[in-house]
């Protein structure tokens, strides 16, 4: 399959493939969030360190078009370190995000302290969701619904594999896959009709008590709409060892002008 991005220098040339459900060109908020970690990963530290947080704020919608990539280092110490990364399309920026990394070192912590086990079925005992057509993001995902389906209003929970090469010449990594799986937010619990309505993250974060692994990722996700047209997509994120994270998104609902068939 054809990578989403091809990296050169401080440029991230754009497959077509990045393109998201709401307009052929603008690219599926999981490419760029996918991108922002691979560059964090990337990014020398002054001790092995770990991605904690990522904040995303889309500024705009994001072109499927070449992005140069912007990384500030606003802390770089030996506990934590904190980076800013822009994305830029023409010259405006698109896409900011903050991402906050963690020293990475063994703590042998009390049995107390474990993470709950998943309870929910393995991928394996999942459904086909039949997600959307027009969307070619959606084209390098697998998924398997195992509370809930795509086309039933209220909280769901399905496991994600994504199959795309997201860096050109280069392995997806499992926090990679996470960030991903954690913008299905909004879609996975959606309470409106797609056909009927629009609703657009504005936003994402994501919060890990630790790496995820594997190459499915769980997303145990819900929505609270409010009375003013956003609300708020959350969910738990889950691999084979168990519950490691958060996902968080602000959502902004709109009623389609012209209804899809």
């Amino acid at each position: 399959m054809t990578a989403i991005f091809r990296l050169d220098g401080t440029t991230a040339v754009t497959s077509p493939n990045a393109a998201g459900p709401w307009d052929p060109n603008m690219q599926h908020g999981g490419a760029p969030t996918a991108l922002i970690v691979k560059i964090a990963e990337t990014t020398p530290a002054l001790v092995p360190m770990r991605i904690a947080r990522i904040t995303v704020d889309l500024m705009r919608p994001v072109p499927v078009a070449p992005l140069t990539v912007a990384t500030d280092i606003v802390r770089d110490g030996k506990k934590l370190q904190l980076l800013a990364i822009r994305l830029l399309a023409g010259g405006l920026e698109v896409v900011r995000a903050s991402v906050l990394r963690l020293r990475r070192e063994a703590v042998a912590l009390p049995d107390a302290a474990a993470a709950p086990p998943i309870d929910l079925p393995p991928p394996d005992q999942g459904t086909a969701p039949g997600l959307p057509a027009g969307c070619p993001f959606n084209a390098g995902l697998e998924s398997r619904f195992v509370k809930g389906t795509f086309r039933q209003p209220g909280p769901a929970a399905v496991w994600h594999k994504v199959n795309w090469d997201i860096i050109e010449g280069e392995p997806i990594l499992p926090v990679m896959r996470a960030a991903i799986a954690g913008d299905y937010c909004n879609g996975t619990s959606a309470w409106l009709d797609f056909r009927l309505w629009t609703f657009i993250n504005a936003d994402l974060q994501l919060s890990f008590a630790r790496d995820p692994v594997g190459e499915w990722i769980l997303l145990d996700a819900e929505t609270y709409p409010g009375p003013d047209g956003g609300g708020v997509a959350f969910a738990r994120l889950g691999d084979s060892l168990g519950w490691f994270g958060r996902a968080a998104q602000s959502v902004i609902f709109e009623k389609r002008k012209t209804p899809l068939a």
